[in-house]
């Protein structure tokens, strides 16, 4: 019982990082190109993770694959979906990038039944749809303004995306965990994504501020500590115990925009925020009340996440 609740708390304490590294990443893009914040993201990010896999015996004989390829098409899809998120972050408040974050569960199952021919029933369709409704509640205040800004359907459209490439990225997860650790998958993951973002450099980098500095290494420290909690998270308690505490990201950034940015978000995005949860949770957690939902493993360190 201890290790679970140890576990617990060290979920919590992943997701209040991954917050925290969601905030540095906006106050740093005010600045920095999303390029350039990707590759200070996942560079430091290689840090704690090295010398977690060190701490666990298992470096550099853990980074020994037999399956390079499958790591590549899993780091893509996280690349991909790493810069969609950091472009949304760059355009819209905390808890609407959160948000569209959670649509990525959701959209797992489309992708899961082409790719592994899985059959979801009817209620999580239901839940999906209604997910689906609770963006639309969230994004409502925004789009009903009138001219509304062309950065925020920047980046709207930039978070629908995120969603979707994290949805094939998680599966892609899925596929590797049979066989590879959670610090392997890491590694290769802020490796792909260092050289990614440094291929940016010719587009031209921003020359950081000392502030903008601390934002971008805040980013990255705060991101590969957040994988070690989640990974230590997962070697404590069990993963469909844990995923529940994933939700209280939405909480995290609701009050990061309100102290940091003084953002109050409006009654009816609370609302669509709350369906949103809702949704996801019937997704992940339907099995246990009864309802047919296919096996993805999404509490795998999320793409957006290992963001």
């Amino acid at each position: 019982m201890n290790s679970v609740w140890s576990g617990i708390g060290l979920r919590l304490a992943a997701t209040g990082l991954f917050a925290v590294m969601s905030l540095f990443v906006r106050l740093a893009s005010f600045e920095a190109p999303v390029g350039q914040i990707m590759f200070w993201r996942s560079s430091v990010a290689l840090i704690p993770i090295v010398l977690y896999l060190m701490w666990r015996r298992q470096f550099p004989r853990g980074l020994r694959t037999a399956r390079p390829f499958g790591h590549l098409k899993r780091s893509t899809f996280g690349l991909v979906s790493m810069f969609f998120s950091f472009l949304s972050l760059a355009y819209l408040p905390l808890a609407l990038a959160t948000a569209l974050g959670f649509l990525a569960p959701l959209l797992v199952l489309p992708v899961a039944m082409i790719m592994l021919r899985e059959r979801p029933g009817i209620a999580v369709f239901t839940a999906t749809f209604a997910g689906f409704a609770g963006v639309a509640l969230m994004l409502w205040p925004t789009l009903s303004t009138p001219g509304i800004d062309t950065g925020v359907l920047i980046g709207i459209g930039a978070g629908l995306t995120m969603a979707v490439t994290t949805a094939f990225a998680k599966v892609q997860i899925k596929a590797l965990t049979s066989t590879e650790s959670a610090g392997t998958i890491a590694f290769y993951f802020a490796l792909v994504c260092s050289i990614g973002g440094l291929l940016t450099l010719p587009l031209g980098w921003a020359d950081p501020s000392p502030e903008t500095l601390i934002w971008l290494i805040g980013a990255g420290l705060t991101g590969g500590f957040a994988h070690i909690f989640m990974t230590e998270a997962l070697a404590r308690a069990p993963a469909s115990t844990l995923s529940a505490f994933e939700y209280t990201a939405m909480i995290w950034a609701l009050l990061l925009d309100v102290t940091v940015f003084s953002l109050l978000p409006e009654p009816v995005s609370l609302v669509g925020a709350f369906l949103i949860v809702l949704a996801a949770a019937v997704v992940m957690f339907g099995e246990k009340i009864g309802v047919p939902v296919p096996q993805p493993d999404l509490a795998a360190i999320p793409a957006k996440q290992a963001e």
